[in-house]
């Protein structure tokens, strides 16, 4: 069993500010960034930053759907980690500026299976998270 990671990152014409803020709302922006990959949406406890508790579910693929149930910290400004009570599963939104443009990356690590049904995880599975997180940060871009 490894570590899989998928990663996604776009600059976004804005801001980090203004940007940090859009991200960091989960109850008015976030759902409006979500793609049709992401179903039942709830903010469960605070709304903006950390503390806040969210739950959704992901659809990856037609037969792969996680149930997440995220917490959400920020470990330094710019920075929001999202810890899924229901796995290893824990993404990382960070916003960086860049000039008067913000970079804008999410990053999901989490222990993959083993055996070959871990190898196609590794093998596969990033590069469709991925798509979903670049049409999540189209998304974010449209709305900046």
């Amino acid at each position: 069993m490894g570590k899989v990671t998928a990663t996604a990152e776009r600059t976004i014409d804005a801001p980090a500010d203004k940007v940090r803020a859009l991200v960091a709302d989960y109850a008015e922006t976030r759902p409006k960034l979500l793609t049709e990959h992401y179903r039942d949406y709830q903010v469960t406890e605070g709304g903006v930053g950390a503390g806040t508790k969210a739950s959704w579910k992901l659809q990856a693929t037609s037969k792969r759907v996680r149930d997440v149930a995220a917490t959400v910290s920020e470990p330094r400004p710019g920075t929001l980690v999202e810890t899924d009570a229901n796995s290893s599963m824990v993404t990382t939104w960070t916003v960086t500026e860049a000039g008067e443009r913000s970079v804008v990356k999410i990053e999901t690590s989490w222990d993959g299976a083993g055996g070959i049904g871990g190898f196609f995880e590794k093998t596969f599975a990033p590069g469709g998270l991925k798509k979903i997180y670049d049409g999540v940060l189209g998304k974010l871009d449209e709305i900046v």
